[in-house]
């Protein structure tokens, strides 16, 4: 189809280019969608993509904040954990909204609606971001390898390289089975989680409180420092690509209702989805405020520390081992999720189409060889300094993101009857500000305090 053609259509509308290749070439509009029968069925083939985002939402750096975060403040800062989903779950909607109005995922939208250099420095950003996330997943992995199995940190790296083909073997069986392996994974770590937490035994009186908002959150500066980090971390660029590309995996059809059903259901997938990941960020927190907390050691902000601490705490030697599996299985999935963010953000920036085994073997080296070179070099120290640099990068990029996205979805030409309302733009613009702000602040506290 040229140009013209493509512009009669509407698809041009709004866009300085027209639409390229489709996102995920190798897997998009795979998952078939029943056009009749119950509601129940044509839902239950968007159930996946929302668990795929969730993962993003408990990275291992996520862990080390609400680790520290429970251990300092026991369960005060649970609210900001809400807060923090509650934001995540509308600029995830509005991902399944870009994807299923444009036919774009994030990347190519920003490649057809700005300039050639302006999309560049986007595409740049995003690849840095991708990077970063990447490396805090390996080094996550290497961190739980070492704990259950003893592995040094340096191997246990070199080791997560071979999530490459365990992906490859995934989708050349189809893009259900990445799915149900990451679904699969999220029941090993929320049930590790859930018996951690039983014997723990909470004050539940205590967590419920937890989640109503409290003054001394703002005036205590430390507590304020740590919800920042909570709430600026919790929004990983990465996600907003990875969601926008994943959800065309599904073969929801052409027309504007059935595009406004895929929504729904899309929308429903990551929300529930989302509530899982709030269900596990909360366990993390609730565990160190009753592990921790409770019993005055409240300097804890080490994943190696609060593994080690939890046996003789909980009274249980299984704890520090449910506590490495599930650190573990989180690294796996992140690793995953993110070398698939990679392939999103590098085929839609640059329109480029690479062998899905050559993009994704780039993605893990150029994570794997700064990730091995300061563990081999530095050590433990080194990790947990190259883990708090990706965290600022990341803080950085997001805002390059999510103004896109929700500029994006706001505009009736670009996204013709799936254009968000007004309502909607107005709350997603609102935390658009608020994520950069406190971004801003986060790296103001990095570099000059």
């Amino acid at each position: 189809m040229d140009l013209g053609s493509i512009a009669k259509s509407g698809d041009a509308r709004g866009w300085i280019r027209p639409r390229g290749g489709a996102s995920l070439s190798d897997v998009h509009g795979t998952i078939k969608v029943a056009k009749r029968g119950p509601s129940w069925k044509r839902a239950l083939a968007f159930f996946g993509p929302g668990y795929l985002v969730a993962v993003g939402y408990m990275d291992p750096g996520n862990w080390a904040t609400s680790i520290a975060g429970g251990a300092q403040f026991g369960y005060t800062l649970l609210v900001v954990a809400l807060v923090s989903n509650i934001m995540a779950i509308i600029l995830q909607a509005l991902c399944a909204r870009l994807a299923i109005g444009s036919g774009r995922d994030l990347a190519q939208a920003c490649r057809d609606a700005y300039s050639k250099p302006v999309s560049m420095v986007l595409w740049a950003l995003a690849e840095i971001a991708i990077i970063a996330t990447d490396i805090a997943e390996v080094i996550g992995t290497a961190i739980g390898l070492n704990l259950l199995f003893g592995i040094p940190l340096e191997i246990g790296v070199i080791i997560t390289a071979l999530d490459v083909f365990l992906i490859l073997y995934l989708q050349k069986l189809g893009f259900r089975w990445v799915e149900a392996f990451i679904i699969v994974l999220l029941g090993v770590i929320a049930v590790c989680f859930a018996l951690q937490i039983a014997l723990a035994d909470p004050n539940w009186g205590d967590v419920i409180r937890g989640f109503a908002p409290t003054t001394e959150i703002v005036t205590n500066p430390n507590m304020l420092y740590l919800a920042l980090g909570i709430l600026g971390a919790t929004v990983m660029p990465h996600n907003l690509y990875l969601h926008s590309g994943i959800v065309q995996t599904r073969a929801y059809g052409k027309s504007d209702a059935e595009k406004h059903e895929a929504l729904k259901f899309a929308t429903i997938d990551s929300t529930v989805a989302l509530m899982f990941a709030l269900l596990i960020n909360a366990s993390i927190l609730i565990l160190a405020a009753a592990a921790f907390h409770t019993t005055g050691n409240t300097e804890i902000v080490e994943l190696g520390e609060a593994h080690a601490l939890l046996s003789p705490l909980l009274g249980a030697a299984i704890a520090p081992a449910l506590f490495g599996i599930a650190l573990l299985c989180c690294g796996l999935n992140s690793t995953v999720t993110a070398t698939l963010a990679g392939q999103i953000v590098m085929e839609g920036f640059l329109n480029l189409r690479l062998a899905p085994w050559l993009r994704r073997l780039i993605t893990r080296a150029i994570a794997i060889v700064p990730a091995a070179g300061v563990t081999i070099w530095y050590g433990d120290a080194g990790t947990a300094h190259l883990l708090i640099l990706t965290q600022v990068v990341l803080s950085l990029q997001l805002s390059f993101a999510v103004f896109p996205l929700v500029l994006f979805t706001a505009s009736r030409s670009k996204m013709g009857a799936l254009v968000a309302p007004r309502w909607l733009t107005a709350i997603a613009m609102f935390i658009a500000i608020v994520i950069a702000l406190l971004n801003v602040k986060l790296l103001f506290d990095f570099f000059f305090q």
